[in-house]
């Protein structure tokens, strides 16, 4: 069969509470065009599905034209690859499994793969970032979750069902805090930032120390880092009881899938050093001693914004074509 010339464009999408956001990404991962609007303001998943389809209609008539379009691919919480669904996910409006993959292709009449943002984020970082040239390594998205991903010879562990790589939701803490997801002592309810800033809260009434915190109008990941930077002693104790806790966490990991490398993405990698010393040092300190000093502990320097488009485009290059109008 001779075989037709090649679709040149796919269109990835990355979900987040606040914003989802389009983009048309190119063979060599070139962003050609992007659009967004506020996930936030469809809290029903047939209106969202509505929206995200004009939208993405709307864009890819205005850049190449339908028949450009070889496939779509869906970064999104709690998203299942194997599926293609949204399974029980703790942040967003949507509750209960979400055949998103499949309502989004009966719209659109093309190829949807769809998986969580720690996924897509790995497929991004290894394509683009700094997993480029791995075969085994594990990457951390520090952000209003914990996700996780681990590449084994250079491809993704999803396990029986999918679920693979669930970091966030390992305990930490015997009966300890309530996670979003229903189960105590999760180390995204210490590490995720709602969790910093509850430890920014609990460190400020367990003490009358002097704090900017307690003045601050709201707490993120960027104003603690602020306090640090002026010497604030529970900004700095906020940090180092998160980067200690994350630490044992990341060491645990390792220990058991001995990687090359941890590549730190997302938001919270903003808090530098003040996280990112006692991540090490409790690391170092926890890991199987065989492998001490030999995991390399790597921050992010991709945009994270640009980075999940690119792996949400990688998802879609690689899920099988279909097409309702070949």
């Amino acid at each position: 069969m001779i075989q037709e010339e090649m679709k040149k464009q796919v269109v990835g999408v990355d979900i987040k509470l606040k914003k989802t956001t389009i983009a048309i990404v190119d063979l060599r991962g070139n962003i050609i065009a992007t659009d967004d609007f506020p996930s936030i303001d469809y809290p029903f998943i047939g209106d969202y599905v509505s929206v995200l389809s004009e939208r993405i209609l709307a864009l890819v008539e205005q850049h190449g034209g339908y028949e450009s379009i070889r496939s779509v691919g869906l970064s999104a919480p709690s998203g299942n690859n194997p599926t293609g669904s949204i399974v029980n996910s703790p942040n967003m409006p949507w509750k209960g499994v979400i055949p998103l993959a499949a309502m989004l292709r009966d719209r659109l009449g093309l190829a949807v793969a769809l998986a969580n943002n720690a996924y897509v984020t790995a497929l991004g970082e290894h394509a683009f970032g700094a997993a480029h040239g791995l075969q085994n390594f594990i990457t951390v998205s520090l952000g209003s979750g914990v996700g996780s991903c681990f590449f084994s010879n250079g491809q993704v562990h999803l396990g029986v069902d999918g679920f693979a790589g669930e970091f966030g939701h390992t305990c930490v803490e015997h009966n300890g805090r309530e996670c979003g997801c229903g189960n105590k002592g999760c180390l995204e309810a210490y590490c995720a930032e709602k969790g910093i800033i509850r430890t920014a809260q609990e460190l400020m009434a367990e003490s009358d120390k002097p704090s900017l915190m307690r003045e601050a109008e709201k707490l993120s990941y960027e104003t603690i880092q602020a306090f640090c930077e002026q010497g604030d002693e529970l900004a700095i104790e906020t940090y180092r009881r998160t980067g200690e806790i994350l630490g044992i966490g990341l060491a645990n990991f390792a220990s058991i899938v001995d990687p090359e490398a941890i590549i730190l993405t997302g938001p919270g990698t903003k808090a530098g050093k003040w996280l990112i010393d006692p991540v090490n040092e409790s690391f170092e300190a926890h890991v199987f001693h065989n492998i001490e000093n030999h995991v390399k502990l790597i921050i992010s320097t991709m945009d994270d914004h640009i980075r999940n488009i690119l792996g949400a485009s990688v998802l879609a290059w690689e899920v099988k074509e279909y097409s309702l109008f070949k």
